[in-house]
């Protein structure tokens, strides 16, 4: 089997956890009754917490988060896959960590990808993030079976970091998850052709839900979820409103592309 339907839910997490559970079951019940068999939910799904201290407060271990317990549930129930973009959690050494977590349709983990790239920028105007004071980061590139194909996990930041998509194509990746919360600023500029950018140099597909509109606190997401086919083609971008997109996919698409453009196996060692 080489095709399947993937879903990317676009939403407006705020900072309450039960709140966001509500309304990204809501949105995942609509992708299933579109018929998604894998659905990807964007970055910092089960919260959006501006203030660091009640996020590391809120932050649960993965083993007790009532977000992850309710992903579990629904995969499960429904028998589809679904990428929690990512969590934030607590690991086993007692710091929050940003996670991404896929749910097989037994209602299982089956892979879990720590954030490696810390986005601390200054954006002008006032905006500035510091990922690093929040957040652990992780030191691993994950890949992870599916019934398709292989999955490359990454995050939001990590798309400025070409090198990581090479290593996760050359390792046998089909599709690449990039989940976000880009900000409007970033996202206006460089979302859709760093996004496009990866699937065409990798020769392959792109699952990147993404958060949308104002959060608590007054940070504003650009939204724009994609899907994007290996020749770089959007199939499905979602606009800035809080929704689903849904988009037939063919794992021989992959194989075909990198026919095309076999650039994977041009690659040279430069001094």
């Amino acid at each position: 089997m080489t095709t399947f339907c993937v879903a990317c839910v676009q939403t407006t997490s705020s900072q309450e956890i039960s709140v966001n559970i509500k309304n990204v079951g809501e949105l995942v019940s609509a992708a299933i009754s579109m018929g998604a068999e894998l659905i990807l939910l964007p970055e910092t799904v089960n919260m959006m917490e501006p203030r660091n201290s009640m996020m590391r407060e809120k932050a649960m271990k993965e083993a007790d988060d009532i977000f992850l317990d309710s992903l579990c549930n629904i995969a499960k129930d429904s028998r589809v896959w679904v990428l929690a973009g990512s969590l934030v959690v607590i690991d086993k050494k007692g710091q929050a960590v940003n996670r991404s977590i896929l749910i097989g349709p037994e209602g299982k983990v089956r892979s879990r990808y720590d954030k490696i790239h810390m986005f601390d920028v200054d954006l002008g105007n006032g905006e500035y993030y510091r990922e690093s004071k929040s957040y652990d980061a992780g030191n691993k590139s994950v890949t992870a079976a599916l019934p398709w194909g292989r999955l490359g996990l990454t995050v939001c930041y990590d798309l400025r970091f070409p090198y990581l998509y090479r290593k996760l194509a050359k390792a046998g990746t089909d599709f690449l998850a990039v989940p976000s919360a880009f900000t409007r600023p970033t996202g206006e500029a460089h979302w859709h052709v760093l996004l496009r950018a990866r699937a065409i140099e990798n020769g392959c597909y792109v699952f990147a839900p993404a958060q949308c509109g104002i959060h608590d606190g007054g940070r504003e997401t650009y939204g724009h979820s994609l899907i994007i086919d290996p020749w770089g083609r959007v199939l499905a971008d979602a606009g800035d409103e809080i929704g689903v997109i849904i988009a037939e996919i063919d794992q021989k698409e992959v194989m075909k592309a990198r026919a095309k453009i076999p650039s994977l196996t041009h690659g040279r060692h430069i001094t």
